[in-house]
């Protein structure tokens, strides 16, 4: 399979990885791009895994919500100049009223949905309309890049949106006003992949054991020691990623499972948008701006 410059271009700003390294890798890989940066990080050509989920696109992440769910909506552009731009903003928010008045599965096509509130004063009618338009107004590139929907009916919403690069919504049995906000704060600045250990995708945890393993075996250890290492690498993986798991950000002496069970609250659902993640490096550090912010 030809792979092509762009192709190459794009895993070595992903991983940081060398020209040819990226060429070879996308060569035993058939072309697949997550496979090929696998491949990088067991040969140590990739930088730090983190690198692959870094800000690429500018844009801005909307959080919005009604009496049943709440939604989070990230909507991309070439350049910080447009993303705050009072056009982009209103069509941002107004992609995000629609979604959530619409309610629709994940797989549903944004730009065909009608704009909720009925046509736009420039007379658009469907989301792509209005897309499109705005494309012609700021004249760059916009996307509407995903989008969450979760349930809150019956349940404690906590919502925070760091400045708008950075996203959370967390779905509670129960919980005060300051509780629902520190944990909402805390997933923005940990970025947790899963609630608790039990809840990891398989797939996810096969794919970093398998990553551990090829490392482990390079250094030429005995079988046995090369089990332990990958098994305390899988257990670190679990325990750093798991929310219920990791120090609490305003206290970092108990696990955020402690501080919840003080308060016989529980999480039930989370989701965590940032702008442009696992698109392109960008040099903002927003993690530890919120770290810095949540620990007051």
């Amino acid at each position: 399979m030809t792979n092509s410059a762009a192709m190459i271009k794009e895993l070595r700003q992903l991983t940081g990885a060398g020209m040819m390294d990226c060429k070879r890798a996308l060569e035993e890989t058939g072309g697949d791009m997550e496979q090929a940066i696998a491949e990088l990080r067991k040969k140590g050509a990739a930088a730090a895994a983190k690198r692959a989920g870094r800000i690429a696109a500018e844009g801005v992440i909307v959080c919005q919500s009604n009496t049943s769910h709440s939604i989070l909506v990230e909507v991309n552009c070439e350049t910080d100049f447009v993303a705050k731009d009072d056009s982009f903003i209103e069509f941002c928010n107004q992609v995000a009223s629609t979604i959530l008045e619409a309610c629709p599965s994940s797989d549903v096509d944004v730009g065909a949905l009608k704009i909720a509130g009925g046509p736009t004063d420039a007379g658009f009618t469907t989301v792509e309309e209005a897309r499109q338009g705005l494309i012609t107004k700021v004249g760059e590139n916009i996307s509407v890049r995903r989008f969450a929907l979760l349930e809150s009916s019956g349940s404690v919403v906590g919502h925070y949106l760091h400045g708008s690069k950075i996203g959370v919504i967390v779905v509670l049995n129960q919980a005060s006003d300051q509780l629902k906000l520190d944990i909402a704060m805390h997933i923005a600045a940990s970025a947790p992949l899963f609630i608790d250990v039990e809840d990891v995708d398989q797939d996810m945890l096969n794919k970093e054991r398998n990553i551990y393993q090829a490392q482990a075996e390079e250094t030429g250890k005995p079988s046995d020691m090369i089990e332990k290492i990958v098994k305390g690498k899988v257990a670190k993986f679990l325990s750093s990623n798991a929310l219920l798991e990791q120090p609490f950000v305003r206290d970092t002496d108990i696990k955020v499972r402690k501080h919840l069970e003080s308060e016989e609250a529980r999480v039930k659902a989370m989701v965590r948008f940032e702008v442009g993640e696992g698109l392109e490096k960008r040099s903002d550090d927003f993690v530890a701006e919120v770290m810095s912010q949540a620990r007051g």
